[in-house]
């Protein structure tokens, strides 16, 4: 779509002159015709005849609303008066809201009163544009009118918006049903709607010097969507960019870093105890094979290699410097590692921001930049990368190599990840601290997994994005091929300042995290649990075909929770044909159901699980199986796991490879069961039905987000 960009820019530009923060309403609307957006037939008057010249012309009724770019909020100072039906309510609200004005803000400069054609009918919705801190430009939406922030019903999309994006927004929101029509209601015209959040969405990207943007109301209806109102915040002000660095540049840092040949360990000892002795005997424990440099002023040899006074005095290339030093002698040793010309310093470190030591890594950061050197960290554990066996850190040795990757912030939630990954035996190709986030964050890493051949699933526990924007992009794209889970601890604070428009005060909560993430095609984990499990279940689970989720149950009670479930993960239960209902009903007895879910009953024995879950793996109508096993006497739960698992392998063999996750309830013996089938990569939970459908509802978000089904 083509917009007049020029006619914005000398709006803007008469507004900087004339140095204010906002927009008249007549200014405000000249923006919105340039962006295509819809706006009543208006005029400005500056005496009662020309209002009442105006009104006759525009055809009654008519709403009079004071322009001041004092009184941001018309409402609020009496400015405002809607059904006027003839001439003489013209005259007498001229009047009244001059009065009004004045006893407001007795210092406002008024421009005069527009004359505005009043729209009636229709559904009053919101649309509107904020900048986040974090984020950058955002675009909004939701039900609007004098209740949008009571109802708080919105959602938001990183601008521009493309059309795909504006037509998600309209489901998003909780009121979604109310803009198809209710009760006998009209709905509204989607994509009038959508194309207006569109132009939104581009308007404010296109002019960054706009801050805020409110279209509130906007009536939308069968006829199309028009804003009554439009409140437009400036900002000249100008914004400070994150540092970027280009793509290859990054790919060739991390690839060293991730993948070392050589490795130093800076403040090496042979003391127990002691940071640097730790790291020095996981990665020598550990198995890595690359060239080990242990540095320290003082030794000759530390471990059984030998040792050098400073990095400089390497011979050879080094990858990467792991920091174990205080952190007062970080930055004279990172101007070092660019002498040395080292891609890559690993700070382990703590004692700078976490501890408001600002200035201080400040410092490291402006040393490195200059120095070419890439910082991890500082206030980390380290990271593993185990198919180099590499443990750069000083907790535990790890070397379950796998395909998932994992990254998080905080070094409890780092050591959570390594027990979780010994425990569950989930293979993994990286763990990494990320801490600080000084240099290298997520961004970062997702452009070397996204290349890295050992890794198919991401994980990421978030503290906050130092810039989101970079983050989504890089996501967006990452997300298309392998799944990206994210943890995101904490909420956001970004309502701290009086907002001065509906949109700004919406945006100070997590659903900006939420809604951005989703856009990235990023599947939400809500808890720490929920991060690991979803991580371990991705790597395993095929991808589905399509959308036709089949329960197959042993007992009715877990049917039902089964069912629950998958309603709660937006799965979709599959209309059970009568062919197939035919087929199943040839197994299971007459007191047992068909349809879906089908419940075989728990008194059945193994010949009974096998049909079943044979016929179900066979329909190629059917896409994905959720098992409900309950213990019996008769199909004792290791049984079950053996026929269960001997019946997927076949099936595998087969070509028919769909995700299989199975919910067990009984007594302890269920515990080995489960263990039996997660060892076979059969997704399998004891005491829940809520876990195994939770992990089939992460594979299906990423992989519609994906494009795959």
């Amino acid at each position: 779509m083509s917009y007049d960009q020029n006619a914005v820019s000398n709006v803007l530009a008469k507004a900087k002159e004339d140095r204010r923060n906002s927009l008249t309403s007549s200014e405000a609307k000249q923006v919105a015709s340039a962006y295509d957006i819809a706006t009543p037939a208006e005029g400005l008057a500056t005496s009662i005849d020309e209002a009442v010249a105006i009104a006759s012309e525009i055809g009654f009724p008519v709403v009079l609303k004071i322009v001041s770019p004092d009184i941001l909020h018309k409402t609020d100072a009496g400015g405002v008066i809607a059904d006027i039906s003839n001439v003489d309510g013209v005259r007498a609200s001229y009047a009244t809201i001059l009065d009004n004005a004045k006893a407001h803000n007795a210092a406002a400069h008024i421009d005069g009163v527009q004359v505005q054609a009043q729209v009636t009918g229709g559904l009053e919705v919101i649309v509107g544009a904020t900048t986040d801190p974090v984020f950058g430009k955002l675009v909004a939406f939701g039900l609007g009118g004098t209740l949008v922030e009571i109802l708080q019903d919105v959602t938001f999309r990183l601008a521009p918006a493309e059309s795909e994006d504006a037509h998600a927004m309209l489901d998003d929101i909780a009121g979604s049903k109310i803009l198809d029509g209710v009760r006998g209601e009209s709905g509204v015209d989607r994509n009038a709607l959508a194309q207006t959040i569109e132009n939104v969405s581009h308007l404010v990207n296109d002019f960054p010097e706009i801050s805020e943007l409110d279209l509130n109301p906007v009536f939308a209806s069968t006829a199309g969507a028009v804003a009554a109102d439009v409140r437009v915040l400036l900002d000249f002000e100008a914004v400070p960019q994150h540092y970027q660095r280009a793509s290859d540049e990054i790919l060739a840092a991390m690839k060293r870093i991730m993948e070392p040949s050589a490795v130093a360990v800076i403040g090496a000892s042979a003391e127990d105890g002691k940071i640097g002795n730790s790291v020095m005997r996981n990665l020598i424990d550990g198995g890595y094979e690359g060239e080990l440099y242990p540095v320290h002023p003082k030794a000759d040899q530390i471990l059984g290699h030998q040792c050098y006074p400073s990095i400089v005095d390497i011979p050879g290339n080094v990858d990467i410097a792991i920091f174990c030093i205080p952190a007062q002698f970080v930055a004279g040793v990172i101007a070092e590692c660019g002498q040395k010309q080292v891609p890559g310093a690993i700070l382990i470190p703590s004692g700078f921001a976490e501890i408001g030591e600002h200035e201080l890594q400040d410092e490291i950061v402006k040393v490195a930049r200059e120095a070419n050197v890439r910082l991890m960290g500082p206030n980390i554990y380290g990271f593993y990368y185990t198919h180099k066996n590499l443990c750069a850190t000083f907790c535990t040795p790890y070397n379950e190599k796998g395909s998932v990757a994992l990254s998080s912030q905080s070094g409890g939630v780092g050591m959570a990840i390594i027990g979780f990954s010994r425990s569950t035996k989930m293979g993994v190709s990286a763990i990494v601290g990320l801490g600080n986030k000084s240099d290298i964050d997520e961004d970062d890493l997702l452009t070397y997994f996204e290349q890295d051949p050992n890794t198919s699933v991401i994980a990421m526990h978030v503290e906050d994005l130092k810039d989101g924007r970079a983050f989504a992009s890089v996501a967006k794209r990452v997300s298309k091929t392998k799944p990206i889970v994210v943890l995101k601890a904490g909420r956001t604070s970004l309502g701290a300042k009086a907002a001065n428009s509906h949109t700004g005060a919406l945006a100070g909560d997590d659903r900006v995290y939420d809604a951005v993430l989703r856009q990235s095609g990023v599947v939400r984990a809500k808890s720490l649990n929920d991060m690991l499990e979803f991580a371990r279940g991705l790597a395993v689970l095929p991808t589905p075909k399509g959308e036709n989720v089949l329960i197959l149950t042993g007992a009715g009670g877990s049917g039902v929770l089964l069912s629950d479930a998958c309603v709660d993960n937006d799965l979709s239960l599959m209309a059970m044909p009568s062919d197939l209902d035919a087929a199943f009903r040839e197994y299971i007895p007459p007191f047992g159901a068909a349809g879906n879910p089908v419940d075989i009953t728990g008194g059945e024995p193994p010949t009974t699980y096998r049909a079943t879950i044979d016929l179900a793996l066979r329909d190629q109508r059917i896409h994905s199986l959720v098992l409900g096993y309950w213990h019996t006497i008769i199909t004792p739960p290791m049984v079950f796991a053996e026929l269960l698992g001997e019946a997927v392998s076949n099936a595998r063999a087969d070509g028919n490879d769909k995700p299989v996750v199975c919910s067990l309830v009984g007594d302890v013996e269920i515990e080995q069961a489960a263990e039996y089938l997660m060892d076979r990569n059969i997704l399998a939970y004891p005491y829940t039905a809520e876990k195994p459908v939770a992990v089939l509802g992460a594979k299906y978000r990423w992989a519609r987000n994906a494009g795959l089904i």
